[in-house]
């Protein structure tokens, strides 16, 4: 199957798995046992006021009109407005889900820079001490529930050591004497295009604690994924081979196995993307985090619709958009999965 095929096919499949999405949650918020013209009116609107709202956003029309208005509406970027802020969705979105992005992707760098080395090492030593403690480690990150690290990292790195911030973005003080321009919403990198040396140092110190508890699972998976992977490729005949021409083992590895073994740790991590943009949702509510997260959580609370269905057409494509990417990184580092 040539590359120019596949590509579409992706893309065709992409489409049709954000209607479904976007679908099914529309039509699980129109069933749910609320009225939203009440919700958006307010506890004391009269029945002719709540009427009245119910025309104005459309909800006396049928489901099926209301759910094409709602997909037309949303590929032009409008999500409608929030009952809960009376602001656009669009707009708010804008505003929260950069710092979720933020706190998401440096997790995932996390998982990178410590999992995948672990994993290396680990396989390094099949059945030794190192291997073990390595297994003993990822099994350990991958249960703990995050809340529990979230509050035993607050209490070690913020009340005994006073090392870091217990929550927030930044502190009260850099927003008042080094205030950080907003340019993307995320904290560090605005720091860094202004040069904002203080507030990206402060910005850097918040984002440590919510980050390290949200990686703790991608780490542990790209840990024992890494080591399965390398186990695996260092069993192959041209790693033998090598070893047999005296290549070095620096060589074999870097050079040969771990290009090798990364194609289905990346593929792991693609699908962890997901697992982590949703469990920033507790995270970002512990360490009272600006993100998408605090947003919709306020958002359930209230029985906000249309912010519901907004956040999670979004959070879809996100999560659409990042494994389209994970594809083609595998096809650059394997060739051969272009033609699959």
């Amino acid at each position: 199957m040539s590359g120019l095929t596949r590509m579409l096919r992706r893309l065709g499949m992409t489409l049709l798995v954000i209607i479904c999405v976007s679908m099914i949650t529309f039509m699980a918020t129109r069933f749910l046992p609320a009225d939203p013209a009440a919700l958006y009116a307010g506890p004391r609107a009269s029945a002719d006021k709540i009427a009245e709202v119910r025309i104005q956003l459309g909800l006396d029309k049928p489901v099926a009109l209301q759910y094409f208005s709602f997909a037309g509406d949303a590929l032009r970027g409008d999500f409608g407005i929030s009952f809960r802020t009376r602001q656009p969705i669009s707009s708010d979105i804008k505003r929260f889900l950069p710092a979720t992005l933020e706190l998401v992707f440096t997790a995932m760098a996390l998982a990178i820079i410590i999992g995948i080395p672990l994993g290396v090492v680990a396989a390094l030593h099949p059945g030794g001490v190192v291997d073990q403690l390595t297994r003993l480690l990822a099994i350990s990150m991958a249960s703990i529930p995050s809340f529990w690290v979230a509050m035993i990292l607050q209490l070690i790195f913020f009340k005994w050591l006073d090392w870091l911030p217990l929550s927030g973005q930044v502190s009260t003080e850099t927003m008042l004497f080094n205030p950080i321009e907003p340019i993307t919403g995320m904290g560090t990198l605005d720091a860094l295009l202004g040069r904002n040396w203080v507030g990206f140092r402060d910005a850097f110190l918040h984002l440590m604690l919510p980050a390290l508890t949200l990686s703790l699972y991608p780490i542990g998976l790209a840990l024992r994924m890494t080591r399965s992977s390398m186990g695996v490729v260092m069993k192959e005949r041209y790693i033998t081979t090598a070893r047999a021409m005296g290549i070095s083992t620096t060589q074999i590895l870097f050079k040969f196995a771990l290009k090798n073994a990364l194609a289905p740790v990346l593929t792991v991590l693609g699908l962890t993307f997901a697992f982590s943009l949703t469990g920033a949702v507790l995270v970002e509510v512990i360490f009272d985090w600006p993100g998408i997260g605090a947003y919709v959580t306020a958002a359930i609370l209230a029985v906000d619709f249309p912010v519901i269905m907004a956040v999670t057409l979004v959070g879809t494509i996100v999560y659409i958009v990042v494994n389209l990417l994970v594809d083609m990184a595998q096809a650059m580092l394997d060739p051969r999965v272009t033609a699959s």
